[in-house]
């Protein structure tokens, strides 16, 4: 896979308030618009290792994500922000962040509304079940509609366990089925969840794992960045091993 682009932050535009983690529009040195993730926020830098890990996995699996890059922020741009709080979330974020692609005139999907295909439906509840994905719910879907398609974003709350010191000496969390896959917006629109399972899993190879990996900067690890990496696709590589019981928890729950 290329790596990722790393582009500079011009102007910070306006704050999206509707995010726990206070993202924000702004514009970029190659004059496109982006939502930025801070890595100052209340989840840390783990959050957007969640978001690169989980976006560029749906993008090689082919769902729809905006395009993730690597972003410079300065520090020198929380002067002329009159909010102490973004301010603040500045100054701590100073450094390497992530940004998505800003999709212009995209409303929030809405099951009462749209009915998506049951392929598109099972392969993103496919995924959210893999990397544990908590926050895919009716009450906050975390899926966009732009140019008639479906959208998924802001995967920071993926991978969840790894916010515990010591998941990555835990050999038994990637069998771990995720049994709160029963709440996900899209599971009673995913009637293809078994096809899913067999045209997805054998594109998550350990060349595309250790690709992913290897884009997440040093300065969002701790200590020890090449054994984080490390124990990210070691977990990463047995969780799609067979059998996936997350796959057959989703098809049970259905």
């Amino acid at each position: 896979m290329p790596a990722l682009e790393t582009i500079r932050v011009t102007r910070y535009v306006t704050p999206l308030r509707e995010g726990g983690s206070l993202p924000a529009i702004v514009e970029a040195d190659d004059d496109g618009l982006y939502v930025l993730k801070f890595r100052g926020a209340g989840q840390g830098p783990l959050a957007l290792v969640a978001e690169l890990i989980t976006g560029e996995l749906a993008r090689a699996l082919g769902l729809p994500v905006p395009r993730i890059v690597l972003i410079d922020l300065d520090a020198d741009m929380a002067r002329t922000e009159p909010d102490p709080e973004i301010s603040d979330l500045i100054r701590a974020s100073a450094g390497i962040n992530l940004a998505l692609d800003y999709l212009p005139g995209s409303v929030m999907f809405d099951p009462t509304v749209t009915r998506p295909e049951p392929d598109i439906a099972s392969q993103i509840v496919w995924l959210d079940a893999y990397v544990c994905n908590v926050d895919r719910t009716p009450r906050n879907p975390n899926l966009l509609m732009w140019h008639k398609r479906i959208w998924q974003i802001d995967h920071g709350a993926s991978l969840y366990f790894h916010h515990s010191p010591t998941w990555a000496a835990d050999a038994a969390r990637p069998r771990d089925p995720f049994a709160l896959i029963k709440d996900h917006v899209l599971l009673r629109f995913a009637q293809a969840l078994r096809q899913a399972d067999e045209t997805l899993a054998p594109r998550v190879t350990a060349t595309l794992i250790d690709d992913i990996v290897g884009m997440i900067p040093d300065s969002w690890l701790t200590d020890d960045p090449v054994a984080q990496r490390t124990a990210y696709g070691r977990y990463l590589r047995a969780r799609v091993d067979a059998p996936r019981l997350f796959a057959e928890e989703a098809l049970r729950v259905r």
